[in-house]
């Protein structure tokens, strides 16, 4: 799950905000590169005998990479109809379970990890509880992992934002949370810690930062839908953000062409348990 930090709604909302389009949610939604997934297992030692827990997983995008490398995984996810579609997706594994609730409340009944993964979720669990009950699930030398999607742009293409922000505007005027995305480059530079969300103090050791560009593709209507999936634009009522969101595609549609990018940089953020 994606989100500015500073715009979310209370996290006891979470499951509501996404689990109202879990169809869509998995259908719009930006996976993680292999090559991602190939680095964690390298960095963590993670194989067929480790266990993982998952915070947050969503429709279960990330949990089927996990769940490829051949370790168990459990997957923990707040939203009923999230973790249902995830069962469903996730169902030809069987070193895999998806486990209703969050994190904060999750009873771990005495079960130890090798590794837990969170893919742009950990910024939804409160920081003064989620850290702590990481190192205590995690055995000794365990690692988190912070998986997540920044979008970003680069100079003197077209960016679907500097196409629409009038359009922003002239729906929502005013609001804070439309900007243009950040330039690849100065992204790349923020490569210590653990990015945008609150730090674990002691718990755990220096991270270990990889940067993965990928990009996704959508025509005017795909877009749209790509947005509705995002909690930004969740939280708007109705009869504001789908009158927002058809203007959004008709403006790519007569004005780039019907085709507009969503580029990221896929982040891998590791550290290892402190004792």
């Amino acid at each position: 799950m994606t989100g500015d930090p500073k715009m979310r709604p209370n996290r006891h909302d979470l499951g509501r905000v996404f689990n109202e389009v879990p169809e869509l949610y998995d259908r719009v939604r930006p996976g993680y590169p292999d090559e991602l997934f190939a680095d964690l297992g390298a960095i963590t030692g993670m194989d067929g005998r480790s266990s993982v827990l998952e915070v947050g997983c969503g429709t279960g995008q990330a949990t089927r990479s996990l769940a490829a490398l051949g370790c168990s995984v459990t997957a923990v996810e707040p939203g009923a109809d999230m973790a249902a579609l995830a069962r469903q997706r996730i169902a030809s594994f069987r070193n895999v379970g998806v486990e209703t609730s969050m994190f904060e409340e999750w009873d771990d009944r005495g079960r130890r990890f090798d590794v837990l993964v969170a893919a742009s979720s950990w910024h939804w669990v409160d920081p003064s509880i989620g850290w702590q009950q990481a190192h205590d699930v995690l055995r000794p030398a365990g690692w988190v992992a912070l998986l997540g999607n920044v979008v970003v742009r680069r100079p003197g293409e077209p960016e679907v934002y500097a196409e629409t922000a009038d359009i922003h505007e002239r729906f929502c005027p005013g609001d804070p949370g439309w900007s243009h995305p950040p330039l690849e480059d100065d992204v790349r530079t923020t490569d210590e810690g653990w990015g945008l969300v609150e730090g674990p103090g002691g718990l755990f050791g220096p991270t270990v930062v990889r940067w993965y560009p990928t990009v996704q593709w959508f025509d005017g209507d795909g877009f749209a839908d790509h947005l509705r999936s995002l909690s930004l634009y969740r939280r708007l009522d109705r009869d504001v953000r789908e009158p927002l969101l058809d203007a959004i595609a008709e403006r790519i549609r007569t004005r780039m062409g019907d085709r507009a990018s969503r580029r990221y940089l896929s982040v891998l953020r590791v550290g290892q348990r402190a004792e």
